[in-house]
């Protein structure tokens, strides 16, 4: 065993440490025994680097009295050396005051600068774009999976009507469609307003304006109405849905539900679809009312076409099958917000951050979706002829 005592004076008072090595199976044992602070700092290093050179290091603090951020800095840079050859280093038995100071150190000690990642090959690219592909097709089964449990609920609540929960379905209707009728309104009036003004512009130059009524009635029925009143839904409702759900899944309520054996889908997915499906065609009538007042008034005001004469041609220039397109989209809008507010919910983490990442990834997946099912039906009426 070899000792390597030393000692000084500092300021009138003579503090003491201790280094005491010693070598088992090819590891060095540094033992610290004391005070260590900076006046300690040289013959610390050196003893550090010394034992690091021939090989396994282990520190044991269980002797130290006082230990400073120098001689912190000193132990964390050799664990750092050893680690860079790829050598055990060990530190053993420190005090809560130590842990806390190597600790300290350790994330103020700066960081290597990054290395900039290698050019993507051919290779990573189509790996990455396999998975991103992958990725969106677990999401649709996934999504595919909630609307399969979402029918299979409704044909048991039909087969057992006891089970159904009617009072959480008038809730949930009276929040997805009676709360929301103002901001569908108001959107579908000034909507309504600004295609009557536009439509005027354009067509005044070629002595056209009594088409700005065939222009307001099919812009409305056919997409905008119902396409506008479900982003608006979308933006609300599938946010709530997952904010509700995702909470209760954080507080383990819906773990809890399933002690008591509570069906979740039946409590918890089957009202708020269900409220979606019956309301948003009401929503989306309500916006095309809303969008035929808005524009037959701008049309009175910018164009001088009075409210019979707007009235008496969009009777006999606009078919039953305007509005018919727009209302078939409807159901199909109200189950994506639906289940994808439902399953964004069910995918909430344990913290805060993941809800709030839940809930804005919802919102966005529906939207989405909701923009590309409105251009598959517009092509497909297209193709049909309607």
């Amino acid at each position: 065993m070899v000792h390597s005592p030393y000692s000084h004076q500092a300021f009138q008072n003579v503090v003491t440490s201790q280094t005491q090595i010693s070598q088992s199976d090819g590891t060095t044992k540094i033992a610290l025994q004391g005070a260590f602070s900076l006046v300690t700092l040289t013959p610390l290093v050196r003893e550090l680097t010394r034992a690091v050179a021939d090989g396994p290091v282990t520190v044991d603090l269980s002797g130290v009295t006082r230990l400073d951020t120098s001689a912190a800095w000193a132990i964390i840079t050799a664990q750092k050396a050893a680690k860079a050859k790829d050598q055990p280093f060990t530190i053993e038995n420190p005090s809560d005051d130590a842990n806390t100071v190597l600790g300290a150190v350790r994330k103020a000690l700066p960081k290597p600068d990054r290395v900039a990642p290698a050019p993507l090959t051919l290779t990573d690219q189509l790996d990455r774009l396999g998975r991103t592909v992958a990725s969106a097709g677990r999401f649709i089964l996934e999504l595919l999976a909630y609307f399969g449990l979402f029918l299979d609920r409704i044909v048991r609540s039909i087969r057992h009507p006891g089970d159904f929960r009617f009072t959480a379905l008038v809730h949930h209707c009276h929040e997805v469609g009676v709360k929301a009728v103002p901001i569908v309104a108001l959107m579908s009036f000034l909507i309504g307003v600004v295609l009557a003004f536009q439509g005027s512009t354009q067509l005044r130059q070629f002595g056209a304006e009594v088409f700005v009524v065939d222009l307001i009635a099919v812009s409305i029925l056919r997409e905008l109405g119902i396409l506008l009143t479900a982003i608006i839904v979308a933006g609300r409702t599938a946010s709530a849905f997952t904010a509700a759900i995702g909470s209760m899944k954080m507080r383990e309520e819906i773990d809890a539900m399933r002690t008591l054996g509570i069906d979740v889908a039946g409590a918890l997915f089957v009202p708020r679809i269900l409220a979606l499906l019956l309301m948003l065609p009401i929503l989306g009538l309500i916006a095309n009312i809303s969008g035929l007042v808005g524009g037959g008034l701008m049309s009175w005001i910018d164009l001088g076409i009075s409210p019979g004469m707007f009235q008496t041609r969009l009777i006999e220039n606009t078919g039953i099958w305007h509005l018919l397109v727009g209302m078939i989209k409807a159901p199909f809008f109200a189950l994506i917000i639906g289940i994808v507010g439902c399953h964004a919910g069910m995918q909430v983490g344990s913290n805060a951050e993941s809800l709030g990442q839940k809930t804005s990834a919802s919102v966005v997946t529906a939207i989405f979706a909701v923009i590309v099912t409105d251009a598959i039906f517009s092509i497909f009426f297209a193709q049909v002829g309607v």
